[in-house]
């Protein structure tokens, strides 16, 4: 009974005009971003999170939730009809999802994306309501030295399941501890790596490497690449929507998907991308029905399963966050870094302190999922012909935007050239096949991890044995090497550098 009274709270918020508003606008901005190729939901978040900083809190996060599965939805668009995945999630949705699309049936593909990420997301959703009072509840027994031992767990997780290489996954991890250490030391007063520069003293500002790696390297990689001609498929609306055989063979996937997407969400370093790769693979191991069109070829369980994936599991990698303060992947870190800029700490404190944001948030995803299908199948045209404008009329306007958003944070041009540099080096890491996400969760990671060691040996009187001494503590560090062990064993190894790979 305790969860409908937080549920009948948290509706009672998001159904206010002004938040029904909001999540319309990050719904659609979500989708318009997300439906070109190669923008995907953390550059979508760190290229928006500026429009945000005006609003009331509930408002902003429940915008810019909205914007994040309306960018993961907007990438299988572009998957289907353009053979070009919108954002890393799609990837496998390019394999069955565009043939169908060449046979003419793009119309049932794009339905069973909006159907199967509908289901999924109401279903996430309330895998998060269910989950957040215990988890919270647990948390609360969280002191700094298991807060660390977390956080250490998260990182390497982040490394186990980021894709391609272990050792340019720890790299990247590395270099955004290092890069969060950059500032002036809260304890002492002494500013650090600063090179007597003033503008370091407060630190990098998180948003200008976001928004550098992901927006101005994403427009850099895609300036690059061939900008051919590219064949985009028409759908009429009559032709829209799946047929009885489709329906027999989608539900059971849009069902296998939802279950797995929302346990993989969870996981440091999961999320969508992770459930959607799994997804497809559970898939092609399962026996084909007489008659049923070969994965490759077009079969719909191909696009249904991932997309069901990956949007349960974009709903539940918001249980970390909203319980224990620690973000799973890149996008839930920016989530961080929105709610400290509106001056709320992440964790479980949130639950009891702002009891109208946390299941305000929570009810707004269903109110999001539904609007998701409600604009995008009868907007199908209008997503359409987006595609077909060349992206070198495209990118200025980005590029404009995400300046002018940089610069209103601090009102500081030395913000724009470092998201500048960083737009270069986003460029690098891509030609180097280095996933950027584990460095923002380094950035995002690293002051906290700081923080609660200094406070837990503070504690401890300087004895470094509180991090084992402590049984939940070491349980997390003794999980974290575990991880470590299993990793480095070659079987895992060569598995792990070629599960996000798909021929």
């Amino acid at each position: 009974m305790e969860l409908f009274d937080h549920l009948a709270l948290g509706f009672s918020v998001a159904f206010t005009m002004q938040n029904l508003i909001y999540a319309f606008v990050g719904c659609l901005l979500g989708t318009l971003i997300g439906v070109l190729p190669g923008v995907g939901p953390v550059a979508t978040i760190a290229v928006l999170l500026p429009a945000t900083y005006a609003l009331p809190p509930v408002a902003a996060l429940i915008m810019l939730a909205g914007i994040y599965y309306g960018a993961q939805y907007g990438g299988s668009t572009t998957a289907i009809l353009v053979n070009l995945p919108g954002e890393a999630a799609s990837v496998v949705t390019v394999i069955d999802g565009y043939q169908m699309a060449r046979k003419g049936r793009a119309g049932p593909a794009l339905s069973s994306a909006a159907i199967g990420s509908f289901v999924a997301g109401c279903f996430g959703t309330l895998v998060l309501a269910g989950f957040a009072v215990p988890l919270t509840e647990v948390a609360f027994k969280f002191g700094p030295a298991e807060y660390f031992s977390l956080m250490v767990l998260g990182l390497i997780g982040a490394v186990v399941l980021a894709s391609g290489s272990l050792l340019k996954a720890i790299g990247m991890i590395v270099l955004g501890l290092l890069l969060g250490l950059v500032g002036t030391d809260i304890n002492t007063g002494v500013a650090r790596y600063s090179f007597d520069i003033p503008e370091l003293t407060d630190g990098i500002g998180f948003i200008a490497i976001a928004m550098g790696v992901f927006g101005y390297g994403e427009i850099i990689a895609n300036l690059a690449a061939d900008q051919g001609r590219r064949e985009v498929f028409e759908v009429r609306l009559q032709h829209l929507y799946p047929s009885k055989e489709d329906w027999k063979l989608m539900t059971p996937a849009i069902l296998r998907g939802t279950v797995l997407g929302s346990l993989l969400g969870i996981l440091p370093g999961g999320g969508a991308v992770l459930s959607a790769f799994a997804a497809y693979t559970i898939e092609k191991k399962t026996r084909l029905k007489p008659g049923e069109v070969p994965f490759g070829q077009g079969n719909i369980r191909g696009v249904a399963a991932p997309e069901s994936a990956n949007n349960s599991g974009s709903q539940t990698s918001f249980i970390p966050l909203l319980t224990l303060g620690i973000p799973p992947n890149a996008v839930m870190a920016l989530m961080v870094g929105a709610m400290t800029i509106h001056n709320i700490q992440p964790g479980p404190q949130v639950m009891t302190s702002n009891p109208d944001l946390f299941w305000g948030l929570i009810a707004s995803m269903w109110i999001g999922n539904a609007m998701l299908v409600i604009l995008n199948l009868p907007l199908i045209g209008i997503w359409i012909k987006l595609l077909t404008v060349p992206y070198r009329w495209l990118f200025p306007s980005i590029v404009l935007f995400c300046a002018i958003g940089v610069y209103t944070t601090n009102n500081n041009t030395f913000d724009v050239w470092i998201m500048g540099w960083f737009g270069i080096l986003g460029y690098v890491f891509h030609k180097l096949a280095m996933e950027p996400a584990p460095l923002l969760l380094g950035l995002i990671l690293g002051p906290m991890m700081e923080e609660n060691l200094r406070r837990a040996l503070l504690l401890s009187r300087g004895d470094w044995s509180v991090l084992v001494t402590r049984p939940l503590s070491a349980s997390l560090l003794a999980l974290a090497a575990l991880l470590l062990v299993i990793v480095v064993l070659p079987a895992v190894k060569q598995g792990r550098e070629q599960a996000f790979v798909e021929e």
